[in-house]
């Protein structure tokens, strides 16, 4: 008793999703099926640093009208180009072309957020300075 698969006309779903989970115990199928973190731009990290490529202005979806500022920035790590949201009012001031800056992910597990088409991550510092510190004048951008 007990200890069969199921059987019987109600059977199907629960054969389904049976077969679908151990399918990953397979070698073959979990290479061939797998989206490795190593192709994502930060490849399994949260924060990556990069130079920044060239500043850009997004149109924010539907029902929204606004231009929101962001920055393309090509990664130390990997040299792959990603578009960096910079957040605060007059923030992209503080941001200029060949800087050096940290981005952060925009915590969707890379989905876009909110109004902004295709746009994944967020910039946190500039020249090794919080973008926060440089917003509220607590503290001034290190020239170079």
């Amino acid at each position: 008793m007990g200890g069969h698969k199921p059987r019987g006309i109600n059977a199907g779903r629960k054969l389904r999703n049976h077969r679908r989970v151990n399918k990953w115990a397979s070698k073959v199928y979990k290479k061939s099926n797998n989206i490795s973190k190593w192709k994502k731009p930060f490849a399994g990290c949260s924060h990556a640093a990069g130079i920044v490529v060239e500043k850009i202005a997004v149109e924010a979806k539907q029902p929204n009208s606004a231009i929101r500022k962001c920055c393309r920035v090509q990664l130390k790590k990997n040299n792959k180009r990603i578009t960096c949201f910079v957040p605060r009012d007059g923030g992209l001031g503080f941001v200029d072309e060949n800087d050096e800056i940290l981005v952060a992910s925009f915590g969707r597990k890379g989905h876009s957020v909110g109004d902004l088409p295709g746009v994944r991550f967020k910039v946190v510092k500039v020249a090794s300075t919080s973008l926060l510190a440089l917003w509220k004048h607590k503290k001034e951008k290190p020239v170079k």
